[in-house]
Parts: C-alpha cells; sequence; structure tokens
C-alpha cells in the first residue's frame, strides 16, 4: 500500500472535521487526552457511535489511541494541523497578494481621477 498523497491526507481531515460532533472531540482533545467512556458523556449518542466518530478521526491521522494499563486514552495529534494550516496559509497569501494589487490598482484609479478634476479645474 502506497502512502496517502498530502491530498487525500487533506481531503480525510477535512471531512472527519465536517461533522460537529467530531470538531467538538478534537476541541475536547485538545484540553486532555481521554477515554471513550470520557468523551461519550456529554452526547446522547452511544459510545459505540462516539468509537466511530473516533475511527474516523483516527483515519485521518487526527487522533491516536494508545494503551494506558487497561484504559486506551485518545490522543489529539497536533502535526495534522501543520498540514491544514499550511494548506490554508497559501491561500490565505494568495488572497491577501490580490486584495493588495487590487487597493494599488484603485489607489492608481483615484489619483487618475484626481489629476483629470485638477486639470479639469484649472482650465475652467
Amino acid at each position: 500500500m502506497t502512502a496517502p498523497q498530502p491530498d487525500d491526507r487533506l481531503n480525510r481531515v477535512f471531512a472527519a472535521l465536517s461533522d460537529p460532533i467530531r470538531r467538538d472531540i478534537v476541541a475536547r482533545l485538545s484540553v486532555a487526552d481521554a477515554t471513550v467512556g470520557e468523551l461519550a458523556e456529554p452526547y446522547e449518542v452511544s459510545t459505540q457511535a462516539v468509537s466511530k466518530h473516533l475511527k474516523v478521526l483516527e483515519d485521518a491521522g487526527l487522533v491516536s489511541r494508545s494503551r494506558d494499563a487497561q484504559k486506551r486514552p485518545c490522543h489529539l495529534e497536533a502535526e495534522v494541523f501543520d498540514l491544514m494550516t499550511k494548506w490554508i496559509e497559501r491561500y490565505r497569501r494568495q488572497a491577501e497578494e490580490r486584495f493588495t494589487r487590487l487597493d494599488a490598482l484603485l489607489a492608481a484609479m483615484d489619483d487618475t481621477e484626481d489629476a483629470r478634476e485638477d486639470t479639469e479645474g484649472a482650465a475652467s
């Protein structure tokens, strides 16, 4: 099996985060590791449903589970956020560059309009 391509991994990450329960699980795991039972407590769904949500998060690389005696705590894999941040930052920079160019164009158009008004005013 080949390693997933960055776009495939990014697709899985964003798909995993499309569900509000999974986003909440990620937010809670950003504070501290937790077991499936602990993660299931605030939801009106079964522990098995939360386990399925965790499986999606694991497949996306957002969460891992370890063994601690008889517990299996879930842990947030923060490095995946670097992948997301790089992707978002690339497009943020491109949008910022477009807005900067637009600002410059609008300023140039404004300067041209002001110069034309000055010329017309002086000719009257």
